[in-house]
């Protein structure tokens, strides 16, 4: 919301004088290689003039000091002449004015370079100094510091009801409850809202909406993607990044098995799990391919994911050529390529037979069977065993030789013993005898086999990672070929960082241990900042550094640095606290700003990076949905197993299935399936959810850190036609109708209205929303009497059974007109948007 009380004069003084604040410089005297220069020299010279020096025009380059003869380059983007001006007119990115001074002033001040802040260790930064008592905290400190030096001040804290909205939302993904909220306006202890953070990180859902994130970050799906797009089984994968955020594994762990858990001396069955990490990536059919093509895509998307995900780096660029914005070699790619290239695997999937490809399972991977299944497994396997050997007893033995010279007797009498058990010894059977004796074992072994399968198919598995015995050897791929390997690399992490510490012995093998030792080691620069900026992110919309899935040159610089450096040090020091850092966050003052503002804020900083105010945004995909399922009393508090498939519209996956496809169609779960929160939705990458997709989910073919935010008109339609939405619609306003408490004694529908908005929006409705409402009642209710079988055809619609159950036409038409104006609720800008 944005507060109009100033007059245009005002106003346009006011936001000029933000403006300048946030464009100049602190110093005007001098620029910043940092913050002003490496970004043009970025963003205009380094395609043709930076690391990649096998594309390096005229020889020589801007991002190392020294290299380049300064005074030609201000001469070159000086000049108007197209055959010498820089950067070049087919490159279609001309230098302004403004950043043509910048060159110039720096080029003047000597030309001083500094290495890009995020390969930097963090040191510790000081505290600004405590301006106001208030706003303590070290997090305030350097926010409140940054703001008042843009002009700018805070907005005050929001009220108790928004305060427990974004929190709920924000930490779990879900809406308070109305007995929540009511427990929090009631505490009127000093510690109230520390307490209400406490409650909601305890909470499951915690766990729930954390993971969310990062399975966005590392691309879990439920199918293999590409060409078939076959069924994949990792969901206790998925289940174990939910137990670790609710546990609260220390994060370095968590980094450490995910790329390493398999190489644990005595590996735990969490450990391997997560070892999957590395078994994420697209798996394509075998025979689409080369198996060599298909291996060395696979270790690409590996390495690529690791970049992504620990390193925030684009390390993907370096595959076929040396980066050209970072100093990202193409021998660096290859020598983390080294620590990825070992899989004991197949490239590809298996056959489309047998209970493995039925389970999306493909070797190696671990098992979870119950106890019972257990035991009739191992009941099964012994007595398949048993007569597998008896059936090769019963084959047909080989005809004696003829005409031949009997073996000789045995010197020594037989025993007494042998003579018994020669004559108890079991009759020999004719051939047609051991023929159908034969072919009665082999059918109960088929029996047997078939039987077995049908547990097998329900036991729970997913896919690990395993090292070969045999290390295989790594190359540079010539233009990042598969079949044109180059120089054997070594495994090693990128020459730009901070060296991986010696091992005991110098000499030895680097292990991918080794390689997620150092990824969690305090002196690698980027893993925590990129790990706390976009947890960061989640609270605020967007993080300190904007651009989370880019650390690089080409990265934006984070808004404010000395915070980000203060938070990865605080983290690590923290034992890598997860829920403690969240703590952290929430509890400050610039987290519970009203995002309330004056509307020259909004202009001066429309994405709120000063954070003068509280963030506003469009809620993601997962949240909308689980929100509407949790205020009409229909979420399942299940967690964990399979992936379930809620309803969505009939015969979508024929446009990307092909007829060998598995599976090929799309069969809706229903009951307590169908209203699982979305964290357990089956996700295809050939067709994701469409719920999802319309509200920028993303297919999940690669590593996302940031969603897009988009609002459009397809949007608006989901949410006003999704059956699944509607038929919640209608659940809530029959428990609404059912509920006595909410009778008015003059008649009136107050209470009922009252409570349908409160318990969709957090708050009640003002005089204006609630005549609005009462409007909209009125109108429903004489349009649905007017057309009493369109109120029947929206009852029927309602998968709950309740509301089925209604079938008088006067309670039809009421229900379907509280249907209506709980559907309209739940299309409110506030329902879907987080204050």
């Amino acid at each position: 919301m944005v507060s109009t009380a100033m007059s245009p004069i005002s106003l346009g003084f006011g936001v000029l004088t933000l403006l300048l604040a946030w464009i100049l410089p602190a110093n005007a005297d001098e620029v910043s290689f940092q913050e002003d220069v490496r970004p043009i020299l970025s963003n205009h010279c380094f395609a043709c003039h930076g690391p990649d020096e096998n594309n390096n025009a005229a020889g020589f380059r801007l991002d190392v000091e020294g290299e380049a003869d300064l005074d030609e380059v201000l001469v070159r983007i000086e000049s108007e002449d197209p055959d010498s001006i820089m950067p070049p007119p087919d490159m279609h990115k001309p230098l302004k004015p403004e950043q043509i001074k910048i060159l110039k002033q720096w080029i003047e001040q000597g030309a001083p370079y500094e290495t890009h802040w995020a390969f930097v260790t963090p040191s510790k930064p000081s505290l600004p100094d405590l301006a106001h008592d208030e706003w303590d905290a070290p997090i305030d400190r350097f926010v409140r510091s940054k703001m008042e030096s843009k002009g700018l001040t805070p907005r005050p804290q929001a009220d108790r009801r928004t305060l427990i909205r974004r929190l709920s939302l924000d930490l779990t993904g879900l809406p308070p409850t109305a007995e929540e909220i009511d427990a929090f306006l009631n505490d009127d202890s000093e510690t109230a809202y520390q307490d209400l953070v406490d409650r909601v990180i305890a909470k499951p859902a915690f766990g729930e909406h954390m993971a969310r994130y990062w399975l966005d970050l590392v691309r879990f799906a439920d199918t293999n993607g590409m060409h078939h797009d076959h069924y994949r089984e990792m969901t206790p994968y998925r289940d174990w990044v939910i137990r670790s955020f609710n546990e609260n594994l220390p994060f370095d762990q968590f980094i450490v098995d995910q790329i390493a858990g398999d190489l644990h001396p005595d590996p735990s069955v969490d450990q391997l799990t997560a070892s999957g990490f590395n078994r994420l990536h697209l798996i394509i059919d075998r025979g689409t391919a080369l198996p060599e093509e298909s291996f060395v895509k696979n270790v690409v998307d590996r390495v690529s994911a690791v970049g992504t995900a620990f390193m925030g780096l684009t390390l993907q660029c370096a595959v076929c050529h040396d980066h050209k914005y970072d100093p990202i070699s193409q021998k660096d790619f290859y020598s983390l390529y080294a620590f990825f290239n070992n899989f004991d695997g197949a490239p590809e999937t298996g056959g489309r037979r047998g209970t493995d490809f039925q389970r999306g399972l493909q070797p190696p991977y671990i098992e979870f069977p119950t106890e019972e299944q257990s035991k009739t497994l191992s009941r099964l396997n012994a007595e398949i065993a048993r007569l597998q050997t008896e059936a090769k007893d019963l084959q047909p033995k080989p005809e004696p030789p003829k005409n031949e010279e009997p073996a000789a007797s045995n010197p020594q009498p037989p025993t007494e013993n042998v003579k018994q058990s020669e004559e108890k010894a079991e009759p020999e059977l004719s051939p047609e005898e051991r023929k159908q004796k034969l072919q009665q074992v082999q059918a109960t072994i088929a029996k047997l086999n078939k039987e077995r399968d049908s547990v097998l198919v329900n036991v729970p598995a997913t896919l690990v990672m395993k090292e070969r015995a045999e290390i295989r050897p790594a190359h540079i791929l010539i233009r990042g070929a598969y079949d044109a390997p180059g120089e054997v690399v070594s495994r090693d992490t990128p020459s730009f960082l901070p060296p991986m510490p010696d091992a005991n012995d110098p000499d030895s093998l680097k292990t991918r241990m080794d390689l997620a030792q150092w990824m969690v080691d305090p002196s690698n620069p980027l893993t925590a900042r990129v790990t706390v900026n976009r947890f960061w992110q989640q609270l605020f919309g967007v993080g300190l550094v904007k651009t989370s899935e880019d650390f690089g040159a080409q990265g934006q610089l984070p808004s404010h640095p000395q915070l980000l450096d203060h938070l990865a040090i605080e983290f690590i020091d923290s034992g890598w606290d997860v829920q403690g850092l969240m703590r952290s966050i929430v509890n400050t003052e610039t987290y519970q700003q009203s995002s309330i503002a004056p509307r020259e804020s909004f202009v001066a900083d429309p994405q709120n990076r000063l954070l003068a105010r509280g963030s506003r945004y469009r809620l993601d995909a997962e949240v909308i949905r689980d929100q509407v399922l949790s205020v009409c009393g229909l979420l399942s508090p299940t967690m964990y197993g399979q992936s379930v498939k809620p309803p969505q519209p009939k015969g979508l996956w024929t446009i990307v299935a092909m007829p060998t496809s598995y599976p090929n169609s799309y069969v809706p779960d229903s009951g307590e399936k169908a209203v699982r929160r979305s964290v357990y939705t089956f996700w295809k990458r050939g067709l994701p959810p469409p719920q999802m997709t319309i509200f920028d989910a993303p297919n999940r073919d690669s590593c996302i850190a940031r969603r897009e935010r988009t609002n459009t008109p397809l949007q608006a339609l989901m949410l006003m036609n999704e059956p699944q939405f509607f038929s919640a619609s209608t659940t809530l306003a029959k428990r609404l109708l059912d509920d006595e408490s909410l009778n008015s004694d003059d008649g009136t529908n107050h209470k009922r209205l009252a409570a349908a908005y409160e318990t969709i929006t957090s708050r009640p409705p003002n005089a204006d929303v609630f005549e609005s409402l009462s409007r909209s009642l009125d109108g429903f209710q004489s349009l649905y009497e007017s057309q009493p079988a369109e109120a029947t055809a929206l009852v029927q619609r309602c998968t709950d059974p309740l509301a089925q159950s209604v079938s008088a036409a006067p309670d039809q038409v009421r229900l379907a007109a509280w249907t209506m104006v709980v559907h309209s609720i739940l299309n409110l800008d506030c329902v879907r948007t987080r204050e």
